[in-house]
């Protein structure tokens, strides 16, 4: 029987989500308590890539189970994963669903805030630079909507078979309750490093060191820059992941 694991995670203590050899990862971190809790190996397969110190506050994973287990799943597994990786629910799917293909959309947030606080340092990036202009980080967000091909914002583009993406919704917001800001972008697909390439560049355009213009020229260029700088990994989170057959709220509340 195949089920979607419906899960969260910080990923402050992980070198993302894919297993590596020689470092914890979260999905290698599931299979061993899988495989503890079941008794026999088990292989879990995510709806995609997280970087090293990127959370998921929404996040879907693919798993075969041999049979029907008469214990709650989701009760016993929890008592088994760290406290850093919650799941919420064991959803039956068709055979042929998987987790990482079959997705429609994904949403990433990005969040900053303002004020030194040991207590967002592991959630939020600390951004104690000068004041930024959310009126024009915000326009330069709009802006992306119109392009299709993001190979200006692609950590390698030429790994990969194209770099063109839908998006759907981009925009930053304020944020009061943590004196911050928070990016979000919902899109077809994503490219390797793309959130945290496009955040550096709003950082900029809200600095006024590059003009919304300038942003809009930027993603257009055909040549991928060779030097690039990613904001940091901490701020970011995929938030959602929806299905042509499966749409969950999300359980895990940031608590910024």
């Amino acid at each position: 029987m195949k089920f979607f694991l419906h899960l969260a995670y910080n990923g402050t203590n992980y070198r993302g989500w894919q297993r590596q050899a020689g470092v914890v990862s979260v999905q290698e971190t599931i299979e061993e308590a899988l495989g503890k809790m079941l008794k026999t190996p088990i292989s879990v397969h995510g709806c995609g890539r997280t970087d090293a110190g990127v959370h998921a506050s929404q996040y879907f994973a693919h798993v075969d189970l041999e049979k029907q287990y008469d214990f709650d799943l989701v009760e016993r597994l929890n008592r088994i994963l760290p406290e850093d990786i919650a799941v919420f629910e064991f959803i039956p799917v068709e055979p042929r669903a998987n987790a990482q293909r079959g997705a429609t959309s994904r949403t990433y947030d990005y969040y900053l805030h303002f004020d030194k606080n040991p207590h967002l340092s592991a959630l939020s990036t600390y951004y104690n630079g000068p004041v930024l202009d959310l009126t024009a980080m915000n326009a330069a967000a709009e802006v992306m909507i119109n392009h299709r091909d993001f190979r200006a914002l692609c950590k390698a583009p030429d790994r990969v078979e194209h770099t063109r993406c839908l998006i759907m919704s981009s925009e930053v917001k304020n944020l009061e309750r943590i004196n911050g800001i928070r990016f979000t972008i919902t899109a077809s697909r994503f490219l390797k490093g793309m959130v945290r390439l496009t955040m550096n560049k709003l950082i900029k355009v809200g600095q006024g060191k590059m003009s919304v213009a300038e942003f809009d020229d930027f993603i257009g260029q055909k040549e991928n820059p060779h030097f690039k700088v990613f904001a940091p990994p901490q701020g970011l989170y995929l938030s959602k992941v929806v299905y042509p057959f499966l749409e969950r709220e999300r359980v895990s509340g940031v608590v910024i």
